[in-house]
C-alpha cells in the first residue's frame, strides 16, 4: 500500500499507483479530496447510524469508481477551486457511497457474514440495521450530487441506481436456475456492476464538459469484465484473497458463467441439483470440478475480450495522460489487481 496526498495508507493499493502516476499530478490530489469529502458525507451527525456509516465507508475498497471519474475528467479538473474539480469530487463521493450501499444491501439479501475478511454490518448488527445503513449511504450519494445543482448528474446516478436494483431483482429471479442463458447472465452483469462503472465515467465526462458516450462504453465493458473476474475468483481464489469462502455464489444460488460453461462440459455437473449445495465443503468441491473443466479460463478469456472492446471504444485523439491511465485501469481489471 502507498499513501497518496494524505489519504490513509490502506486507501491506495500498490496496483493503483501506476494509474495515478500516468494520469497527471492532479489525480492523487483530487482522489485525496474525494476521500475526505467521502468521510464527511458518510458521517454527517452523531447518531449510532452515522457512526456505522462512517465505519463502513472507512473500512476500505480501492476507490476504483471515483478514480475512474477523476481520470475521465482529465486536465479540465486539474485546476484547484474550479467548478469542474468540485463536480468531479462530488461525482467520486456519490459513486463510492452508492457502491458501498449496494454491498450492504447485497450482504442483507445474501446473508453475507464476511466481506474483505471482516464481519459485515449484517453479521454485526442484523438485517434491519444493515438495510437502514445502506439507505443512509444512498441518500448521501444523491444529496452530494444535488448540492451541485446539475440535473444531468442526478439523472446519471438515478439511472445507475435503478439498474443496480434491476440487476439484483434479476439475480434473485434467476437463483438456482442452471438454464439461464449467457446473454441474460451478461445483461445481469451490466446491471449489477457495469452500470455503476458507466455512471462514474459519465459523471467524470460531465464534470469536464465532454461527450460521455465513448467513455461510458469503455467503462461498461470493463465493469462487466470486472464482474466476470469476480465470478472466477469465487471459484478459484482462497478465502484470504477474497475475504470470503470459495463457492459463495453456489451457496446463495447465484449461477455464474463459470458454472454455465462447466455444465456444458461435464455431464455430472449438468445433472447436479444446485439446491443440494448447502455446505462450504460441498461448494468448494464443486468449485474444483468447475475449474477442472477449463470454465474459469474460458471466462477469463471472455473478460479479456470485453476489456479489449472497451479500450477500442475510447475516444479517438484522447490526450496521452488519460489514454494511458485508462488503459492501465483496463489492464488492472484483466490482471485482477484492481
Amino acid at each position: 500500500m502507498t499513501t497518496v496526498d494524505g489519504a490513509p495508507e490502506e486507501r491506495v493499493p500498490a496496483a493503483v499507483v501506476p494509474i495515478l502516476a500516468a494520469a497527471g499530478a492532479h489525480v492523487p490530489v483530487v482522489l485525496g479530496e474525494v476521500e475526505r469529502a467521502l468521510r464527511s458525507a458518510a458521517s454527517p451527525g452523531d447518531s449510532v447510524l452515522d457512526g456505522a456509516a462512517f465505519d463502513t465507508v472507512a473500512a476500505g475498497g480501492k476507490r476504483l469508481r471515483p478514480l475512474l471519474a477523476i481520470v475521465v475528467g482529465g486536465p479540465q479538473v486539474a485546476e484547484p477551486g474550479s467548478a469542474a474539480r468540485a463536480a468531479v469530487v462530488r461525482a467520486g463521493v456519490a459513486v463510492e457511497l452508492t457502491h458501498t450501499a449496494t454491498l450492504l444491501h447485497d450482504d442483507v439479501l445474501d446473508a453475507g457474514l464476511l466481506r474483505r475478511g471482516r464481519p459485515t454490518a449484517f453479521a454485526k448488527s442484523g438485517r434491519a440495521a444493515a438495510t437502514c445503513l445502506g439507505d443512509v449511504l444512498f441518500a448521501g450519494a444523491f444529496a452530494t450530487l444535488a448540492s451541485g445543482g446539475q440535473a444531468a448528474a442526478l439523472q446519471v446516478l438515478a439511472r445507475a441506481s435503478r439498474e443496480l436494483a434491476q440487476g439484483e431483482l434479476l439475480q434473485r429471479a434467476d437463483a438456482w436456475d442452471a438454464d439461464v442463458g449467457e446473454d441474460r447472465y451478461l445483461h445481469r452483469c451490466h446491471l449489477k456492476t457495469g452500470a455503476l462503472f458507466e455512471a462514474a465515467a459519465r459523471l467524470g465526462a460531465l464534470a469536464a464538459g465532454e461527450d460521455d458516450d465513448a467513455f461510458a462504453r469503455f467503462a461498461s465493458a470493463i465493469g462487466v469484465a470486472f464482474q466476470l473476474f469476480d465470478d472466477v475468483l469465487d471459484v478459484v481464489a482462497p478465502p484470504e484473497q477474497t475475504g470470503k469462502p470459495r463457492g459463495t455464489d453456489l451457496l446463495d444460488g447465484t449461477v455464474t458463467l463459470p458454472m454455465l460453461i462447466a455444465r456444458e462440459r461435464d455431464a455430472s455437473l449438468a445433472a447436479l441439483d444446485l439446491r443440494s449445495i448447502t455446505t462450504p465443503e460441498h461448494a468448494a468441491e464443486v468449485c474444483d470440478r468447475i475449474a477442472a473443466t477449463g470454465a474459469t479460463a474460458e471466462t477469463e478469456a471472455r473478460a479479456e475480450a470485453l476489456v479489449a472492446d472497451g479500450v477500442e471504444a475510447l475516444p479517438a485523439g484522447l490526450d496521452e495522460a488519460r489514454a494511458t491511465a485508462l488503459r492501465l485501469v483496463a489492464r488492472g481489471v484483466v490482471d485482477r489487481r484492481l
